[in-house]
């Protein structure tokens, strides 16, 4: 699996708490990274895209890098910030003007001039006009002149992008993609079911921070890669619990963003542990999904945990309790990111329901299709009258949402509805794509004149 081509790289690196997601949330003009008053809150690298002066390129936020950090992650994120100074054309290196040159400081000016990457070295948090000349302290750094801003105020913003895009028309890249847009893929599930793992190894590399301490991810991290041709927006998110559970914590903020992470996507690999069987929280994050609009595949993870003799019992029951408590009915694939059991043939199955959510139903073949389904099963009779179908047409996509005239909208039962529903992904294999049916009441025109 290949990289897409890409835009210009600018990785966002300094020591802890300095203000480097906030700053890259005011470059972007969102609030796409994690931002939180607690030091260490960033620790996978994330990718946003931003543009100025006509040229678009990408922000790599990433974790505070603390050489003597006695945290869980310390050594993971310094080593992910040091991937992500490899991988880009230039460094944003923040520091902060309050704390004044720290250590912590001095060590990550050293990593980056060993690197020989183009350096700006951005003094943040000067939210006063009198902090400006504590400023000249960090020339001290041997990297040139520092930028004074204000990541909070938006205070030389402008000056930092200017710089930016000077190193950045420097870079050897062609700006901008190429091709078509690429599919949207959302690796959504628990906490600690093997997302991250899962996502490392589609990539054939080290990309997210695993570990078994549940909540690693909080950040959506987005990586473009080719598979079998096709553009792929891989997006690995932070374990989905009850609001009500992370309410007023840094993974209440993790947890909004897997959630916009579903709804921007083209299709959600729903992530299972096989090891625990399928949960009812593995359920609701199903329904989460079909909530948004996007297809559905359920992927039970860790397969190499299961015990042989039960595999064939326990895969078939998973996906018998799937198709009965998810209405889109996704597909069920058992995978193992371990060893790499069916990761491509999900990668496959994740595009081919992508492209399904996008087709258009020919209004013939449907008429044809809904008509056969009222012959073998008439709708129920409903107080002295049954309900009359006349005409279908599909009037969106992404996802299809197919509208059908009837004599009255009241006569409909919820189950005759589900049954049609059910027939029609049979019928065009739509199994996990949502689909919406409305049943629009046919105008009497002869009483409107």
């Amino acid at each position: 699996m290949s990289k897409v081509p890409r835009r210009p790289r600018i990785a966002v690196v300094g020591y802890p708490n300095v203000g480097k997601s906030t700053l890259v949330n005011r470059l972007a003009g969102g609030r796409e990274a994690v931002v939180h008053k607690e030091a260490g809150v960033t620790r996978d690298r994330k990718v946003l895209t931003t543009e100025w002066n006509g040229l678009e390129f990408d922000l790599i936020d990433t974790g505070g890098v603390d050489l003597a950090g006695e945290h869980a992650f310390a050594r993971q994120i310094a080593d992910q910030a040091r991937a992500a100074i490899a991988d880009s054309d230039a460094v944003a290196f923040v520091v902060d003007v309050r704390a004044g040159l720290r250590p912590g400081d001095t060590e990550v000016a050293d990593i980056l001039r060993r690197a020989g990457t183009p350096v700006i070295v951005v003094a943040n948090k000067v939210d006063d006009g009198q902090l400006e000349p504590d400023v000249a302290e960090f020339y001290a750094l041997g990297l040139g002149d520092p930028i004074p801003v204000s990541a909070t105020h938006g205070h030389g913003t402008g000056d930092l992008l200017d710089r930016m895009v000077e190193l950045a028309r420097q870079a050897d890249v062609r700006p901008g993609d190429e091709g078509p847009e690429p599919v949207a893929v959302a690796l959504i599930g628990r906490p600690n079911v093997g997302k991250s793992s899962l996502f490392n190894t589609i990539l054939g590399s080290e990309r997210t921070i695993v570990s078994e301490i549940a909540g690693t991810t909080r950040d959506a991290i987005d990586t473009d890669i080719e598979f079998d041709g096709r553009p792929v927006r891989l997006v690995d998110t932070a374990g989905l619990r009850r609001r009500t559970k992370v309410a007023g914590t840094v993974d209440y903020y993790a947890q909004l963003r897997s959630e916009t992470a579903a709804e921007r996507a083209d299709v959600a690999i729903v992530v299972c542990d096989a090891s625990e069987g399928v949960t009812a929280e593995d359920l609701r994050v199903a329904d989460l999904a079909m909530k948004t609009g996007c297809a559905t595949v359920v992927a039970l993870n860790k397969w190499d945990l299961v015990d042989g003799e039960a595999a064939e019992d326990f895969l078939r029951d998973a996906k018998r309790r799937i198709a009965r408590r998810v209405r889109q009915r996704p597909p069920v694939l058992a995978i193992s990111a371990l060893t790499k059991r069916n990761v491509p043939k999900l990668l496959d199955t994740a595009i081919r329901l992508a492209d399904r959510r996008a087709e258009r139903l020919v209004t013939s073949k449907l008429n044809r299709f809904v008509n056969d389904v009222v012959a073998a099963h008439p709708p129920p009779v409903k107080r002295g009258k049954r309900l009359r179908l006349y005409y279908s047409a599909q009037v969106g996509d992404r996802p299809p949402r197919i509208a059908i005239q009837v004599n009255d909208r009241r006569l409909i039962t919820r189950d005759w509805a589900y049954h049609l529903e059910n027939r029609l992904r049979e019928q065009y294999g739509m199994e996990g794509v949502p689909v919406i049916v409305d049943f629009i009441p046919k105008r009497n025109s002869a009483r409107e004149r």
